[in-house]
């Protein structure tokens, strides 16, 4: 959400019973101790979205000029008294508060930022304390590195180490790092490094920060290789925190590298895992600058998130259209999508000037409750395509179901039940309009405007889907072009079928269908990045399905499709065409129709 330089920054026969079914398909709750920090995905307000906006009269003294203790402290007081009784408790101050308004950054004696006298006047901690007097927690922000003006010719001494200066804490190269090279790198070999982030989180600490923000780390934002891998600085913070005492709460930004999930778990609460979502235009999002980007992104994270850590899809700007620049329907969608993957809720809206369907958005307890449960993030149960359906299991029993309808014209949704691991009879309940929709049978339909959305939880009184197992490695099945079976320890059968791509196909023979009729396919795949498939039954017209990524190329996921099927014995191909295609485990029929 944040950038140092005025530009945007730059992803056989198995009967499945009605919990074991759902639990191959969509993410179930599991029991964990509970955290002391980030125990659920936190919610609050952040300033980084009015910083970066051309919106007239946000920014009046140039460019990210916003950040201000004024503002700030008309931002706290309108958090404490329209949205804190709903959940909201975080006052985030994001970059700049330690840079004049011509983006000049200020040190203290030992390299560390220092208030800007003119932004924040009464200095950092008594703008904490302020936070705090409202009962609200209060978070600050900072670059990964060392950043360049606090170096000093490297004879900066370093608080609290005898010894030490900054000449002894950065690679003698002065290699820079972060993701605008706005920082020299720190050699964490070096025994004055850790020092130095030692004196950092003790100074935030001692200001009575509960939140730290640190931006630009790598692989992330924007950047790969050595000299942008940032790993030991979250661990450094990460044990710097620790020493304080205090706990803090340590979010990374931004776009970070799913190669290092296992990384940013373990030393971190939260990791933003796309580009910032600010359009850094005349509004302070659009749906198209990378909002709608989310939808493909965030499936792949969805195992990686839970108590202690989540996935951060960034801002959520849906209180005032006008300034958001968004229409209603796409304000529902954003915020559905939030709460359904169990972001932190946070938004860079003025508070100040919310409007009343703004207000409704951001204080639906039903939704925020979605957020804030103990069931697991949803996922997507049928292809990226421009219709979705995402969904997750409850500890109750229930699902949360969310309707999405990606395009740029009215369409008709449908989350069939077979999808979710049942048929037969479900209630309904419509979460946005606190509205029980009464009893639907196999599916429930909705039309949506363009951008548009429907979230319910969804209670079933049916019975288990029973399928029939196809192993796309089967000796049965046709492969053709490139196709080729390969070895996947993760797969069902430890085999699948890769390399389709230009022109190859996989062909499963023998898929027997009772009767007649639309069957609800789910296809187990595998894919480090989203892709496409034409999908066919009986070499009749095929429909080419995106699938999103399942984050490498070593974890399964899963997908259901409609693919209309003949009574007895059917094929079912999946053509690459001219393009690639993901690896494909499985396929499981249902025993009925849709």
């Amino acid at each position: 959400m944040y950038s140092l330089t005025p530009v945007r920054a730059l992803r056989a026969m198995v009967v499945l019973a009605l919990t074991a079914g759902f639990a191959t398909h969509l993410p179930t709750a599991h029991a964990d101790t509970a955290p002391a920090v980030a125990a659920k995905p936190y919610m609050g307000w952040s300033s980084w979205s009015m910083q970066s906006s051309k919106y007239p009269g946000l920014n009046p003294d140039g460019d990210y000029s916003y950040l201000t203790e004024a503002n700030v402290n008309k931002q706290t007081d309108a958090l404490a008294s329209k949205l804190k009784k709903y959940g909201y408790d975080h006052v985030n101050i994001d970059a700049g508060w330690w840079m004049d308004k011509t983006w000049k950054s200020g040190f203290d004696e030992y390299g560390r930022q220092k208030a800007d006298p003119v932004r924040f006047p009464s200095g950092m901690k008594a703008v904490a304390d302020r936070i705090h007097s409202k009962g609200l927690k209060a978070g600050i922000y900072l670059p990964a590195g060392l950043e360049k003006g606090a170096y000093g010719d490297g004879k900066t001494p370093i608080w609290n180490a005898d010894g030490c200066t900054t000449a002894d804490i950065v690679y003698s190269d002065l290699r820079t790092t972060n993701g605008w090279d706005s920082a020299y790198k720190i050699d964490f070999s070096r025994p004055c490094a850790q020092k130095y982030i030692d004196s950092q989180a003790q100074l935030i600490a001692g200001w009575g920060y509960d939140f730290l923000k640190l931006d630009g780390v790598g692989p992330g934002s924007g950047k790969s290789g050595d000299q942008y891998d940032n790993v030991a600085d979250v661990a450094a913070w990460n044990k710097a925190i620790t020493a304080t005492g205090r706990p803090i709460h340590l979010e990374l930004s931004w776009s970070l590298d799913y190669g290092h999930a296992a990384d940013w778990k373990k030393y971190s609460n939260g990791w933003r895992i796309d580009t910032d979502v600010e359009c850094y235009c005349n509004t302070l999002v659009s749906w198209e600058n990378s909002v709608d980007d989310r939808w493909d992104d965030a499936p792949a994270w969805t195992d990686r998130a839970g108590p202690g850590g989540w996935n951060d899809l960034d801002s959520l700007d849906v209180g005032n259209g006008a300034m958001d620049g968004l229409t209603k329907a796409e304000r529902q969608s954003y915020a559905t999508l939030w709460a359904v993957a169990k972001s932190p809720l946070f938004t860079g809206d003025d508070l100040t000037r919310l409007d009343d369907y703004g207000l409704s958005l951001l204080t639906n307890r039903e939704v925020i409750a979605v957020d804030q449960s103990d069931a697991p993030p949803a996922r997507p149960v049928t292809p990226s395509d421009a219709q979705q359906v995402w969904a997750a299991k409850n500890p109750n029993g229930t699902y949360t179901v969310a309707l999405f309808n990606l395009a740029s014209a009215p369409a008709a949704v449908s989350a069939n039940w077979t999808t979710l691991g049942f048929t037969g009879k479900a209630d309904v309940r419509d979460l946005w309009n606190h509205e029980d929709l009464g009893s639907y049978t196999n599916k429930v339909t909705q039309a949506l405007p363009a951008h548009g959305s429907r979230l319910f939880t969804v209670t079933p009184h049916g019975s288990a889907v029973t399928s029939t197992a196809y192993e796309a490695e089967a000796t049965t099945n046709t492969l053709s072009g490139n196709a080729n079976i390969a070895d996947c320890s993760a797969c069902s059968g430890a085999h699948k079928v890769g390399n389709l791509y230009l022109g190859g196909k996989l062909t499963i023979n023998n898929v027997v269908a009772a009767k007649a009729g639309t069957y609800q396919v789910k296809i187990a795949y595998v894919s480090g990045d989203s892709r496409s498939v034409a999908i066919s039954a009986n070499g009749n017209g095929a429909t080419s399905h995106k699938f999103p990524s399942t984050g490498d190329w070593g974890t399964v996921g899963s997908v259901s499709v409609p693919v209309t099927l003949k009574a007895g014995a059917n094929t079912i191909t999946f053509d690459s065409g001219s393009s690639y295609a993901p690896d494909i485990d499985r396929i499981d029929v249902p025993k009925s129709s849709s």
